[in-house]
């Protein structure tokens, strides 16, 4: 079921950049984007499934700074309950729409051990989940004559990652899946791109966050500022000429 706050009364002509929802908002890195696009001008979807606490101190904190936005629950693992989310979304809020994907969750475990339980977790929540957030985001988006769609994903999908099987092989699903988008609807006028967040401080990435020794395939040695991710996050939402496009944030090289 999906539940939402009611926005404030707001005159489309003056919403701003348009509308956001952002999924996973009550993540680490899904927090950030959210307070940045609404210190921006967006109105913003808070997107929460278990985390409404949260989602809520999320809400508060945008209005707090004379934004404006909205919560919804949704399970993305479930087609319904993503489509009633982002239904609502589009009825609320004032166009232009645009949404990023940043719901997901970890599964750290090697091949051998890893349990085919937490192996279809993992691929509901972050590849199943992603497929029904594009079909259900890409009509609206064709109805207002296209938009942006921004997907959190992970270095660890290009270039895998020792004990994070299930993990890393969602993330590389979602690669194929964001170009794969990118190039249906492309001459709909609808981006979709990928960005590779870089190794933040959140709870996704507890217990394999590098330590000193751990940056040598970094160029700069070092992290990138959460501060700089959320940046490309909002640009990418305002780009109208690039999509199916890997925006990777951090150091590391990439050989394609």
């Amino acid at each position: 079921m999906t539940t939402m706050s009611q926005p404030s009364d707001v005159d489309a002509a003056a919403a701003g950049p348009g509308s956001v929802l952002v999924t996973g908002a009550s993540g680490g890195i899904g927090q950030a984007i959210s307070r940045a696009l609404g210190s921006a001008g967006w109105c913003v979807g808070v997107h929460y499934h278990k985390g409404k606490a949260s989602a809520e101190r999320i809400l508060s904190e945008i209005e707090q700074t004379g934004g404006r936005g909205a919560l919804y629950e949704a399970d993305v693992r479930h087609a319904r309950s993503v489509e009633q989310m982002v239904n609502a979304f589009a009825q609320n809020h004032p166009p232009p729409l645009s949404f990023v994907c940043a719901a997901g969750i970890s599964g750290g475990e090697l091949v051998l051990r890893l349990q085919e339980h937490m192996w279809a977790e993992v691929m509901a929540t972050n590849l199943t989940g992603l497929f029904h957030c594009l079909r259900a985001m890409i009509p609206p988006l064709l109805g207002q004559g296209g938009g942006s769609i921004v997907v959190v994903g992970s270095y660890a999908g290009y270039q895998g990652a020792a004990g994070q099987a299930a993990y890393a092989a969602s993330k590389a699903g979602q690669l194929g899946l964001v170009k794969t988008a990118a190039l249906e609807f492309g001459e709909e006028n609808i981006c979709v791109n990928l960005l590779w967040p870089g190794w933040q401080h959140t709870k996704l990435a507890e217990g394999a966050y590098p330590g000193k020794d751990g940056w040598r395939d970094h160029a700069l040695r070092r992290s990138p500022a959460l501060g700089e991710v959320v940046r490309t996050v909002v640009h990418l939402l305002q780009v109208k000429d690039v999509s199916g496009q890997i925006w990777n944030c951090d150091s590391r090289l990439l050989f394609l």
